[in-house]
């Protein structure tokens, strides 16, 4: 389930693909290509892409038919797998992504949506002034809806969820028992672009953003929904007040983040992980189960699990200390 709200205006031959990214490969067969994913979820009729060296074990179990790729990372592919080589992996990616699903670049306001009195919600839903519903939204029992709050359009939210004041949410599936604070910003798109001396070229973000069950997120925090796969918040983690979560961060069950904390795109927290106040996550990263990481710390490498770090970079906490007594 990694783009239910976008329409895949699919499918397109790999040539019709190809010279409309200005990219000239030969002898291809001409075969369809029904959707672009990544190399995890991708199946057999698809394209997907390979960029870095970090991806290369799931390389070489891709479903796919066909791989954008360098010529460095064209041999972790299977044989089951056509290699289009390029050096500009990621710009050709957005650029077929778009061909697939141009509905998903822009974010503008959300036209569809009536006040709530008009809708199907008025009397299924507590709320308060100026509530704002979309198309394609789907709210459980028990909810509550604070002021001056949009729901906007293809959102689903479950029982006994609780959505605060002055809160937007787009292209989101929630789960039961989810505790949304106010001023929280949720399903819009990620900071995802190409940078060009004449004009920006934005990636599409055909992802999602899946809240689980008995969440809560605190006030003034922003979650990115995903680009080529989805944001994800696992089961029964706390998120302190703005915070952000770039696309397609993973954080996995019974997680403890603190305010401030930032995470770049594509980064995975296992479970039972803390992290204190105004830590930083880059991108692309791995951390393990069960790991703690001081408040202030920059991770800049993948964390094995039990580890417990602090710093900038981060590194293991007893080191830390006696390096700054």
């Amino acid at each position: 389930m990694i783009n239910p709200f976008f329409k895949n205006t699919g499918p397109y031959k790999i040539n019709f693909l190809l010279k409309h990214i200005n990219l000239k490969i030969d002898n291809l067969p001409d075969d369809k290509i029904t959707d672009i994913k990544d190399l995890n979820s991708s199946e057999k009729s698809e394209i997907t892409f390979l960029h870095s060296k970090k991806y290369t074990d799931l390389a070489k179990k891709t479903k796919a038919s066909y791989c954008l790729t360098s010529e460095n990372f064209q041999s972790f592919l299977p044989d089951s797998c056509n290699a289009i080589i390029t050096d500009k992996v990621l710009l050709h990616t957005a650029q077929i992504t778009k061909i697939f699903y141009p509905d998903s670049i822009t974010d503008d306001y959300d036209n569809t949506v009536k006040d709530i009195n008009e809708t199907e919600f008025k009397g299924k839903v507590n709320f308060g002034k100026n509530i704002l519903i979309g198309d394609n939204v789907k709210i459980g029992k028990n909810c509550s809806i604070g002021h001056n709050s949009i729901i906007e359009k293809n959102v689903n939210i479950g029982d006994n969820c609780s959505i605060g004041s002055n809160v937007i949410i787009r292209n989101s599936l929630i789960k039961n028992n989810v505790h949304i604070l106010d001023a929280c910003v949720i399903g819009k798109k990620g900071f995802g672009f190409f940078p060009n001396k004449d004009s920006n070229f934005r990636y599409p973000q055909i992802g999602i953003v899946i809240i689980e069950d008995n969440v809560e997120i605190g006030c003034g925090s922003t979650i990115d929904r995903g680009s080529l796969s989805n944001t994800i918040i696992g089961k029964n983690t706390y998120l302190d007040n703005q915070i952000h979560i770039a696309h397609n961060v993973k954080i996995g069950e019974n997680c403890i983040i603190a305010g401030q904390v930032g995470f770049a795109g594509s980064s995975t927290l296992g479970n039972n992980v803390m992290i204190g106040g105004q830590a930083g996550i880059s991108g692309h990263l791995k951390i393990g189960n069960n790991v703690q990481i001081g408040g202030g710390s920059g991770v800049i490498k993948n964390i094995p699990d039990n580890s417990k770090v602090m710093g900038y970079p981060a590194k293991d906490l007893k080191n830390f200390i006696r390096e700054n007594k």
